[in-house]
């Protein structure tokens, strides 16, 4: 009886841990998307802001980066990607 209270306080004390990770791995992933087009010193840095949560790039830079990633899109859903991603960065 004991042993199965512990182990289910234990679930839940990792639980929100586990939940963490998922969203910070999460995060690692959609940044790592959205530099692709970026390398040296310019990854280094979007990276570091794009993970703690900064998005400090300017709506030139932004519209720059989702014209990259739209390439190979066309008409109505490039359009819908375009408006979703300059939303999102």
């Amino acid at each position: 009886m004991i042993r199965t209270l512990t182990a289910i306080l234990l679930g839940f004390c990792l639980s929100p841990t586990a939940h963490a990770d998922n969203s910070q791995q999460n995060r690692m992933m959609e940044c790592n998307k959205q530099a692709s087009s970026k390398s040296g010193e310019e990854r280094k840095t979007f990276m570091s802001s794009c993970l703690s949560g900064k998005t400090a790039s300017s709506p030139q830079q932004r519209m720059k980066d989702c014209n990259k990633q739209a390439e190979g899109k066309k008409g109505e859903e490039r359009k819908a990607f375009m408006s979703t991603c300059l939303k999102k960065n």
